[in-house]
Parts: structure tokens; sequence; C-alpha cells
């Protein structure tokens, strides 16, 4: 994404303003106040993005700060620059495939300020939806997309690049050894064949596992079973993992690439993790129980999974960070589903794959479930292991990130939850955010306050009393919960009739242990900063000697 210049905007912003009038791909708001229907940007930035699809357009424009007949008008929507961009993930987290403007440009223009939306064109053979709904445009106005328009989009043919043909390569750049050990994976797919799996030779084997075309080498034939040197087939798209050890002070201190075969390699690279063992009390017993710090099938589904849903096209890896208690999986390419939880709920296989011939494969060599149920078993694995669930970050349009947790965060709380047969899968989940400090959507915390799960006012959201005291977190939830200011600003002035004067390190210092767990360190210097100028300006309770910020220094006033 390259920044356009003020020069190259106004530019672009003529060339909008000269057409006869708005059409299905451009579309004016005067918007001179600084807020706009939330919901009715989303529906226009959905019919504006299947009509850029649907007329073959780059972009579609949705631009603020100009009306109806084309005149410069000015805006003061979301003047804050953060507040802009967090946007794109706003929109994100409601449209198909996660699709987002692809920029916001903001125009300090001399007839007033300008914002132009730059909205992607739907995918091919994807309609892009806000909220589970489909819009189009009919000339000026906004209507739903109709079904002609609808089959129009998802008619469209999707080019598989794992299915595609690598042109000069033959059986000699295959490995043997992967080729034979997916034989042994495929016999063990389809018992019912072994016997006439030892009587194929290489080329019908290939065939019958849907890793080569008509005896012809394919992309995942080669990223499966290639040789190392093969790789270069698949140029500029890399097949490449990376191995990264990393201390708790997120400093690197080892890593290690690893390319073709990815059958054989998947199991050298996870060689590498150091899967130590962990050890937690159990109910009503003096001995602990010991477990690996991940569970072997998770660790594979977690990464044969970036594997099937990397978007090759990209020429990014697929890298494996390992961190002092975690996992950090990612890939590169958006999250197809519209979310994880609705993956969770799904019954039946996903309607579309990234690389379908890949994933067709892999399932053949037992390295993936197409049911779509390897996600959910994942899930339910973790939980039963009382470790907390996989989180999934997808606030990045083009990766996807999944951390895998190698430690309990709350031991009591967790087998609490697994006694709790009455809770669902999506309940739970909603409750492992709300345990990590996540944030929760307002369906989610609907649901929870009215079980009383939990309590407190978002985002400071905390295990409610009820829970804490059934799992024995009372401590916890009293450590969670927010205290008067009152009681901050009393330990202030005791620290300063005993010491008669304190640094705002020193004032930290005092407050930090005391203040919720819930909020984060920045949130707790900030709260606290807030509290001394309160006391300092509109309490005239204490008094700044020193200079400001850090070095400041605070006694008592006069009075």
């Amino acid at each position: 994404m390259t920044t356009k210049t003020p020069e190259q905007l106004t530019a672009l912003l003529e060339q909008l303003l000269s057409l006869p009038a708005e059409n299905e791909c451009v579309e004016y708001k005067s918007v001179k106040e600084k807020n706009y229907d939330f919901g009715k940007l989303g529906e226009y930035f959905s019919a504006l993005s299947n009509e850029a699809n649907l007329k073959g357009k780059p972009a579609a424009w949705l631009v603020f700060g100009v009306n109806d007949k084309q005149q410069i008008v000015g805006t003061q929507y979301r003047k804050d620059r953060a507040s802009l961009d967090s946007l794109k993930k706003e929109i994100a987290n409601k449209t198909t495939n996660r699709l987002s403007f692809t920029d916001i440009h903001e125009l300090e223009h001399s007839q007033g300020r300008v914002l132009l939306f730059e909205i992607p064109p739907a995918l091919k053979g994807i309609p892009t939806a806000w909220e589970g709904h489909y819009f189009a445009r009919e000339g000026e106005s906004l209507c739903p997309l109709n079904l002609a328009k609808l089959e129009h989009i998802r008619g469209q043919s999707l080019e598989d690049w794992s299915a595609q043909l690598c042109k000069d390569a033959s059986l000699d750049d295959l490995d043997p050894q992967a080729i034979a050990y997916a034989r042994t994976r495929f016999k063990q797919k389809h018992p019912e064949h072994a016997a006439d799996v030892d009587n194929w030779d290489d080329r019908v084997f290939l065939n019958k596992a849907k890793l080569t075309i008509g005896d012809k080498i394919t992309h995942t034939a080669i990223l499966l079973l290639g040789k190392s040197e093969s790789s270069s087939f698949l140029s500029p798209a890399q097949a490449e993992m990376m191995w990264v050890l990393k201390d708790s002070r997120n400093v690197e201190k080892d890593y290690q690439h690893f390319s073709c075969p990815f059958l054989l390699n998947t199991e050298a690279l996870f060689a590498k993790v150091r899967n130590l063992t962990y050890r937690y009390m159990g109910d009503n017993t003096l001995f602990p129980t010991e477990v690996s710090q991940y569970d072997a099938w998770v660790m594979r589904e977690l990464l044969h999974n970036c594997i099937a849903h990397q978007d090759y096209r990209l020429n990014g890896r697929i890298n494996v960070v390992e961190q002092e208690d975690a996992l950090l999986f990612t890939n590169i390419g958006h999250f197809i589903p519209s979310s994880v939880e609705a993956v969770i709920e799904a019954d039946s296989p996903p309607d579309l794959y990234r690389n379908p011939f890949l994933a067709h494969a892999m399932v053949e060599l037992q390295m993936i479930d197409t049911m779509g149920s390897g996600l959910k078993k994942a899930f339910r694995i973790q939980w039963e292991r009382f470790f907390p669930l996989p989180d999934y970050d997808l606030s990045d349009p083009q990766r996807v990130k999944v951390k895998l947790f190698g430690k309990i965060l709350d031991e009591n709380y967790t087998r609490a939850l697994i006694r709790r047969t009455s809770l669902n899968l999506i309940e739970v989940i909603a409750l492992d955010k709300v345990q990590k400090g996540k944030a929760i959507t307002d369906t989610e915390a609907k649901l929870l306050k009215k079980q009383g799960l939990i309590e407190g006012r978002r985002p400071n959201l905390s295990v409610s009393a009820k829970i804490a005291e059934i799992t024995g977190t009372q401590a916890a939830y009293i450590h969670n919960l927010e205290l008067d200011k009152d009681y901050y600003k009393k330990l202030v002035l005791e620290f300063l009739n005993k010491f008669s004067e304190a640094s705002s390190k020193q004032i930290e210092e005092l407050l930090f242990s005391k203040m919720s767990g819930l909020l984060t360190q920045e949130q707790k210097a900030n709260k606290i900063k807030n509290l001394l100028q309160e006391m300092s300006k509109q309490d005239k309770t204490i008094c700044n000697v020193g200079s400001r910020g850090k070095y400041a220094k605070w006694k008592k006033c006069l009075d």
C-alpha cells in the first residue's frame, strides 16, 4: 500500500468529481458532523465492494465531505487519526472474509477536509456481506444484492494455486522418503486399499492420493513431497516454514528454516520445540498431575491449518515462534470464515477452501479433516487439559495469528468450568476471553451476565463473585475489583504525611499493586497521572515542587 501525497489525493478527488454524477462505484456524503451511522457505513461498504467486482473496477470510493451536488463542504468525521484507522478493524469484524478498506485517505482541501474511503472489490466468487446481508447499488441508490448479481459473483472462477502444474517437474523432483511416508499415511486413511497400495507404482499412487493430475506434478506435490531443491518450481511463492525461539524478553535466541517436503519437515520443526513437562495440583489429591506443555495433536492441527490455508500467492512464509510459555503460529492470507465461533458452531464442512486441491491431498494423507471438526477438536482438547483455549488474532486482514498457551492461567477457575457441564463451548470461549482480559461482544456479555458469570463494565469485565466463590479464586476476584478513587487519594496523603514528599515513581510503586489486576501497566500509569492532576488542580491537596513528568516531586499543600 503506497501513501498518496496531497497532490495525488487532490488529483484523485478532481477525477471523481469530474464524473457526471454518482454511480454504482462512487458515493458522496456530506457528513459535516463528527459521527455517521456505523450500520449504514457497513451497508455502503458491502454495496460498493460488490459493484466494484461486477464492474471490474480495482476499487470503489465512498467520499465524505462532498454533497450530492458534488460540492466540497468538509467533514468533521473522526478527526482523530487513530480513531479513523481503527475503523478498518471495526468494518472487518462484520464483513465476509474480514474484508475492509484498502485505505482511508485524508485530504485537507482548501474548501474543507475530505475523506476518501478506498473499498476493494469483492473477492472472486465471494460476494461481500455486511452482518450476513448482501447489498448493491441501483444507480445512486442502496439496495439488496439481487439474485442475478449474487449468482454472477458466486459463479466467478477461483484459480486454485495448489492445483497448478509445474511444467518441467518430474517424479525425480520428489523425495523418495516422503513418498514412502505418504504411502503409509494413505494406507492408514484407507485400510481397505492397503494391499492394493503396495502394488501401485509411484505414478499410480500419486494420482490416487490426489497429489498429481494425470501424472503431472502439481504445486501440491512439490510442497508436500518435493525435494528441498525442488522448491524453486514454486517461485516466487515461498515453500518455507520457520521456527524461532525467543526468551522471556522477546529476544531471539535461535531459529531454523524448513523447506520441502512439508509432509516430513513439519515433524522436524516440532522436534525443535521444547515441549516441557507441566505440573499442577488436581482435585482432592496431594500428588501433582503431569502433562506436556503442548498437546501433540493440537500442535500439528494448527501448523497443518497454516499450510492448508496459506495464501502462497503473497510470497510469505509460515512461522512458528516459541515463546516462554506459548507457541505463536502465523500464516499469510485472511481468515476465510466470518469468525472462529462460526467455525466452532458449524456442523458441516467449510463452504470454501483457499487451496482446495492441497486440502484434499492433505486429507488423503491424514494431515487435516475437511469436515471442519479439527479446530473444534483442538479447542476441546485444550479445554479438557484445563489449559487456555487457542487465541486467534484476526486484526490483520492479510495474516492469521494463533497463540497456543503452554501453561494454566487460573487452575481452579478452569477446572470449575470443566465441571459446569451446562456450559457449551461457545460460552466457554467467551469466558476464556474474560479470563485473559480480552474484549467480548455485547451478545457474549449479555449471555454471561444473565448467568451471573461475569460482572463489571466493559472493557474491564471480571469473573463474578459467584464464580470466584465456587472456584476458590476470591483473592483474584478482589484483586480485579476497581477500588474507589478516594481510597487511592487517601494512600497518597498518608504517604506524604509520613515522608513529607514523594516522586511520581514512588507514588506509582505505592499504588500499582493496589489497582485492578485487569488493568495494563500503561492503564495504571495513566490513572495515577490523572489522579495526581485531580489532587493538585481540583482538590488542591498536593503540590508539585519539582519539574514535570517523571521528575515531579509532590508535597501536601499548605492550608
